[in-house]
C-alpha cells in the first residue's frame, strides 16, 4: 500500500493522515492528538516497536555526537518533549546545552517530569515552539539541530526545514530520525499489515484511543520516500544531505550540514 503523494493538495489543503483537511487546521488536530497520547506515549513506543525504538534512538545519537569540542555545544532537539533523545544527549555528552523545543505542552510536561526524576534538567531547557517558526531563537544559535518521529506531523515541512537551516550555526548539522518506506514488497506487505490491523488495536487497548494512533499510522504512509525528503532538505539549503535505512527503511536517519 503506497500513498506517498505531496502533502499540500493546495495553499489551504493538507493531509491528516488520509483525510484531506484545512492546512490551518492540521495543527490543532495534530495537538489534539499529542495532548490524548502523552501519558502513554513511551509506553505505546515499546510496544508498538517491540522496543526497537530505543535502538534506532541510541543509534541516531551516536551519529551525532561529538556534536562539538572545546566550549559548551548547544542542541535543539524539535519535537522532543517526552525527552528520549535530548537525555541520551546529555547522558553521553561532557559539555552540552539541550533545548527541547515541542509545541503539545502536555509531551513537554512529561518529558520535564522524566528528567527531574533522572537528575538532568541542569542540562535542559523546554520550550514551547513551533518547528515551523522558531522565532525564540536567533540566526545562528546551535551546533545541531534534532528531530526524531516528529517532522511527519509539521503541516508546512519545507518551512520547518528552513527554519532548521536558519537556526543552525555554520557547520552545524541537521539530524531527523523518522519512519519511512521499505523498498522489499513482501517485508511491506507484513509491515502494513501490522501497522493497520495491530497498532490502532494496541493502542485502542492500553489508552482507550483508537483513533489517534490510526492517525499515526497513516502519517507514516503520507511521509516522502527517503529520496524525495532529502530532496526537500537540500531544498532547505542544506549539504552533504545524506540518509541511511534501518530495519529494512522501516526507519530512516536523514542527516545534512549547514555550510
Amino acid at each position: 500500500m503506497r500513498t506517498t503523494s505531496r502533502r499540500w493538495l493546495s495553499s489551504q489543503t493538507t493531509h491528516f493522515g488520509f483525510k484531506d483537511v484545512d492546512a490551518k487546521a492540521k495543527e490543532g488536530l495534530v495537538g489534539q492528538v499529542f495532548h490524548n497520547v502523552a501519558d502513554k506515549y513511551d509506553v505505546m513506543n515499546d510496544l508498538m516497536s517491540g522496543t526497537l525504538h530505543r535502538l534506532w534512538k541510541d543509534t541516531f545519537v551516536r551519529t551525532l555526537l561529538p556534536v562539538s569540542s572545546g566550549e559548551e555545544a548547544k542542541v535543539i532537539d524539535v519535537a522532543g518533549g517526552t525527552g528520549d533523545i535530548s537525555f541520551r544527549i546529555v547522558r553521553q555528552s561532557k559539555n552540552v546545552k539541550v533545548t527541547v523545543c515541542d509545541i503539545n505542552s502536555s509531551m513537554l510536561a512529561v518529558g520535564k517530569q522524566r528528567a527531574e526524576k533522572m537528575g538532568l534538567l541542569k542540562n535542559l531547557d523546554f520550550v514551547e515552539g513551533n518547528a515551523e517558526k522558531l522565532d525564540q531563537f536567533p540566526d545562528n544559535s546551535f551546533d545541531a539541530y534534532t528531530i526524531a518521529f516528529g517532522i511527519r506531523n509539521v503541516t508546512n515541512i519545507d518551512q520547518a526545514l528552513k527554519e532548521a537551516h536558519r537556526v543552525l550555526k555554520p557547520g552545524g548539522r541537521f539530524m531527523c530520525l523518522e519512519f519511512s518506506h521499505v523498498a522489499n514488497p513482501v517485508i511491506q506487505t507484513i509491515y502494513d499489515q501490522y501497522s493497520f490491523k495491530v497498532i490502532p488495536a494496541i493502542g485502542q487497548f492500553v489508552t482507550n484511543d483508537r483513533d489517534s494512533y490510526q492517525y499515526l499510522v497513516e502519517s507514516i504512509k503520507k511521509f516522502p520516500e527517503q529520496r524525495e525528503f532529502e530532496r526537500m532538505i537540500r531544498q532547505a539549503g542544506f549539504s552533504a544531505v545524506s540518509h541511511t535505512n534501518y530495519t529494512q527503511g522501516v526507519v530512516a536517519l536523514h542527516s545534512g550540514f549547514k555550510l
